[in-house]
């Protein structure tokens, strides 16, 4: 359905209409506000009126009025939230290659539709791997009675025999652990453990989950567990991509929830563990999707273009709210408020919500290669894929004299407080395919240090976003999407890849 015929609750529009922190909740209730690591958290905000627009000196009169236009909408209307509330709740869980990925194609281009965007589809091949049954168990032995795991196969996984696969479990945290146990993994699940705390620990611990199963197989495992990348926990796995090269011996593989993790290493300190595991992943034909593209085209140099994107694809458990669904919603609202101006900004901007961001980063490459020519056009691309917190700043990945170039235009975000420039990386995965071609990237930081306490777990939903850090963030992309494209100079482009961007396939 169209976000026109969404009725907001009123106690969420009032919710909305001020800047008053939400009522205390309990941890696992409550909607998160994550938090960057190394950057304090303010004290509770005072109910107040919704942030002003702060004008700032050096932006004229006009840049003000139009700075109100775009941002008092995102703040107030709740607009984003509804939208959000269409594509976790109505649409669900959206793995590239399945029925419900198309269906948010086409909601997709209903909603741009229905906001006087022109929006189209571009063919993307996706890969189709389905879940299947899944569960697990720590054998009963002399030392304690059986115990059931809680698990998620890994997006990529191969399937058990259908009676399952009972092996000897050997513990690892790290690859070269892996590769020093030589012969003594063959024939065993390899079970990674790690002891990640925080978000910042997520780009340390990654490389397990990702490379880890394959290596694995190297060694002659039959079976990879890997702890969950989470910084919290309720007994709840959390998903995410395995990769195993063309060639590779493909093994089943699974994140188990921390307190497994934890159960499983405190019992392998007593002597051997064995796990039965049932996996019925499957892998089928890769499949035809799309990426959708929306533009609002601009009024002086069209074919100079600031590119927004964000993923429409999510995994298969949850409802994908904060991982992507808070960056499309944002996206999309950029666009639609831009839209709505009397006057278009100076250059072209482009929406593009990527499809298989999640398992293999196919929309993002297909965009890459489909406008190779235009690419040297793109003046900058921001990505929003780190979940609907509260806006932090602007991050830069961009030639000498960016911050100068921007810095006039930072002061409406005063009101949202995020204008400020922030160090660290700025790109996303599915931009990474642009860096040959030096696109500078910008990034709006949210705070995300609780955002991987859901992130690709069943508890991934609507609930856990907050709608006013959602409308705050969305009213900071509007601002920054429009002043790059309205900026009469250019950023310059970077002459070499972020030294701390994350890996292309991040997920």
């Amino acid at each position: 359905m169209s976000t026109s015929g969404f009725v907001l609750p009123v106690s969420l529009a009032l919710r909305l209409l001020t800047s008053a922190a939400p009522a205390s909740q309990s941890p696992a209730a409550a909607p998160h506000a994550p938090q960057v690591p190394g950057v304090s958290s303010p004290a509770p905000a005072k109910p107040s009126a919704t942030p002003a627009i702060a004008g700032g000196k050096g932006l004229s009169a006009a840049r003000q009025a139009t700075a109100g236009r775009l941002m008092e909408p995102a703040l107030k209307e709740g607009h984003a939230y509804a939208r959000l509330a269409e594509l976790t709740d109505g649409v669900g869980p959206r793995l590239s290659g399945s029925e419900s990925a198309e269906a948010a194609v086409q909601w997709a281009l209903r909603s741009f539709k229905a906001d006087g965007v022109k929006a189209w589809k571009e063919p993307v091949k996706v890969p189709r791997w389905v879940r299947g049954e899944e569960h697990g168990e720590i054998v009963a032995s002399e030392r304690t009675r059986g115990l059931p795991l809680s698990l998620l196969a890994l997006g990529g996984s191969a399937p058990t025999p259908p009676e399952g696969l009972t092996a000897e479990v050997v513990e690892v945290g790290s690859l070269e652990e892996l590769t020093a146990l030589g012969e003594r993994a063959r024939g065993k699940i390899v079970f990674f453990n790690h002891a990640m705390a925080e978000a910042a620990d997520y780009g340390r611990f990654a490389g397990l989950r990702s490379r880890g199963p394959a290596a694995a197989a190297k060694q002659g495992a039959v079976a990879a567990l890997v702890r969950s990348l989470s910084t919290a926990s309720l007994r709840t796995p959390h998903t995410g991509a395995t990769r195993f090269d063309e060639g590779d011996t493909r093994l089943p593989a699974a994140a188990v929830s921390v307190e497994d993790a934890h159960t499983l290493h405190r019992m392998l300190q007593g002597g051997a563990v064995k796990v039965r595991l049932v996996l019925g992943c499957s892998e089928l034909p890769e499949a035809d999707s799309s990426n959708v593209v929306a533009e609002i085209r601009g009024r002086e140099k069209p074919d100079e273009v600031v590119l927004l994107g964000a993923h429409l694809d999510s995994w298969d458990v949850g409802t994908g709210a904060h991982d992507d669904g808070a960056g499309v919603v944002m996206v999309m609202e950029a666009a639609r408020l831009i839209a709505k101006l009397p006057q278009a900004p100076r250059r072209t901007v482009r929406v593009v919500l990527f499809m298989n961001e999640e398992n293999g980063l196919r929309g993002g490459r297909a965009y890459a290669q489909a406008h190779a020519k235009e690419l040297p056009k793109h003046v900058a691309a921001l990505e929003m894929d780190s979940g609907g917190g509260r806006p932090l700043g602007v991050s830069l990945h961009a030639g000498p004299g960016g911050e100068d170039l921007l810095r006039p235009w930072l002061a409406p975000l005063e009101g949202v407080d995020a204008a400020t420039f922030m160090v660290g990386h700025a790109t996303g995965a599915d931009l990474s395919p642009m860096e040959p071609a030096h696109v500078p990237f910008v990034g709006v930081r949210v705070d995300s240090s609780r955002y991987f306490d859901v992130h690709h777990s069943m508890a991934d939903t609507l609930d856990k976003v907050d709608p006013q850090e959602l409308a705050r963030s969305t009213a900071a992309v509007t601002w920054v999407a429009y002043a790059l494209a309205e900026e009469p100079g250019v950023l310059a482009r970077p002459t070499a890849p972020e030294p701390d961007a994350p890996p292309p396939a991040k997920k």
